[in-house]
């Protein structure tokens, strides 16, 4: 991956709609050059797929917690297959540590929160935070 690869993909991670002879333009290449390197970053799967960013508080879910899980002895695959099936689970993660879990929940009230949390209390221990605010977007690591 060269300097100019690198640049289509902040400029995709910006702005997913970038019009092939506008990213062309922004990056100093004809718009064939920049399709086939756009194909082949596809193809070696560092481009994974386009994606789009939703403001949920809009569309009804202005609270977000973080949840982390430790499932009790013996109710690790029941815990996954319960976070699986909560669809107000956008986002998890498996991970090392006390925790074998940590979750990203949209929620429509503190409510909501409990009666997930109530689901999953019955075969794991919980720790949940309520998100404030967010100072780093989601980002690139450096490329």
């Amino acid at each position: 991956m060269d300097n100019i690869d690198a640049q289509i993909i902040r400029i995709l991670h910006n702005d997913a709609k970038t019009p092939l002879k506008e990213l062309a333009a922004q990056v100093g290449l004809s718009s064939p050059s920049t399709s086939e390197r756009l194909k082949r970053l596809e193809e070696r799967g560092v481009i994974a797929g386009y994606t789009l960013r939703v403001n949920h508080s809009p569309i009804g879910y202005p609270l977000r917690a973080i949840v982390r899980v430790n499932p009790l002895p013996g109710q690790l695959q029941r815990v996954q297959k319960l976070i699986e099936d909560t669809p107000e689970i956008v986002e998890c993660d498996k991970v090392t540590g006390e925790d074998c879990f940590v979750c990203k929940i949209y929620l429509k009230s503190i409510e909501q929160l409990d009666l997930i949390l109530d689901r999953i209390a019955e075969y794991a221990r919980t720790n949940s935070s309520i998100v404030k605010s967010s100072p780093v977007k989601k980002r690139l690591p450096p490329i």
